[in-house]
């Protein structure tokens, strides 16, 4: 009896030309070449009597059978992935791989923590970790889980709170030393306030700040304007260029080791959102669900 499914590598590679957006660089992603993952979109074009693919040189694009056939192909592949996850972990203990998503203040200064009691309890688990100062889309790049700032996007995902994140206000001795300790929230206007550019709008960050019983958000001015990456104003903070707000997870190990001293603390208060997210129509895996549940009940325990 012929095997009806002996093709799928062949789909596969058509799934990961069109994810990376060239043979080029699915062909890095899966270790080989454009060549071979060419010959393989062909042989598939040549089943299935129809062009998925137009090639240029410039770039890659879907025909509309192509896009019809993709969307089918990735439910197929999808229910697949199910059924393997359905059944990871009936026998006892956890074995697999969980995918998951973090910006990078997340995961360099918080989630490392947070991760320590999962990974003891489940050794066998294989935790796949992508730092990024971008937004991930969970279905079309395979993620299971992704942390996320901010409010929940209106994105059909689901959303489980992880905690407020409270913030603060820092500079270095340096800095300090030089320009002095602001009196109070007025006073900022005549410091070098580090400022982080919103990707999204190309605006200015406000500082979420608390003065008496009200809540302020207050834009900060400075020479140097940080883009991309908001650690970058920990870093110029720290190295004597003004002052900064980050989060109080972040500055601990700073205010520890003296390179950093808390500014006018009595504008504390204020804190911001930190949610992980998951697709809905996805069935979670035993892994999946256990890191939730593991995340959140170490961010509930007190420090």
């Amino acid at each position: 009896m012929a095997r009806r499914f002996d093709h799928l590598p062949d789909v596969e590679a058509f799934l990961m030309v069109v994810e990376q957006g060239s043979f080029s660089a699915a062909a890095v992603a899966l270790s080989t070449t454009p060549s071979v993952l060419s010959r393989a979109v062909t042989r598939l074009e040549t089943r299935l009597g129809c062009q998925l693919v137009r090639r240029t040189t410039r770039r890659l694009r879907l025909t509309d059978a192509g896009q019809q056939y993709l969307e089918q192909t990735r439910i197929a592949f999808g229910v697949i992935d199910d059924a393997e996850r359905d059944i990871q972990g009936q026998e006892g203990n956890l074995v697999g791989r969980v995918r998951l998503s973090v910006p990078t203040t997340y995961g360099h200064y918080r989630l490392p923590r947070l991760l320590q009691l999962f990974c003891e309890a489940h050794p066998d688990v294989q935790v796949e970790l992508n730092i990024a100062n971008r937004n991930v889309d969970l279905n079309a790049e395979g993620f299971d889980l992704a942390i996320r700032l901010g409010p929940l996007p209106d994105s059909g995902l689901v959303g489980r709170k992880l905690e407020d994140a409270p913030l603060c206000l820092v500079a270095s001795p340096t800095y300090l030393k030089r320009a002095g300790f602001p009196a109070n929230r007025h006073a900022l206007s005549d410091h070098q306030c580090l400022s982080f550019l919103m990707p999204s709008t190309g605006r200015v960050s406000p500082w979420l700040l608390r003065d008496g019983d009200k809540e302020v958000d207050w834009p900060p001015q400075s020479q140097i304007q940080v883009t991309d990456d908001v650690l970058g104003v920990v870093s110029m903070a720290e190295q004597g260029f003004g002052i900064c707000q980050t989060f109080e997870f972040i500055a601990q190990k700073y205010l520890e080791q003296g390179s950093l001293v808390e500014v006018l603390p009595e504008l504390r208060g204020r804190s911001r959102l930190f949610s992980l997210l998951y697709a809905p129509h996805r069935r979670r895996s035993a892994i999946s669900r256990a890191l939730i549940d593991s995340l959140v009940a170490a961010t509930e325990v007190p420090e």
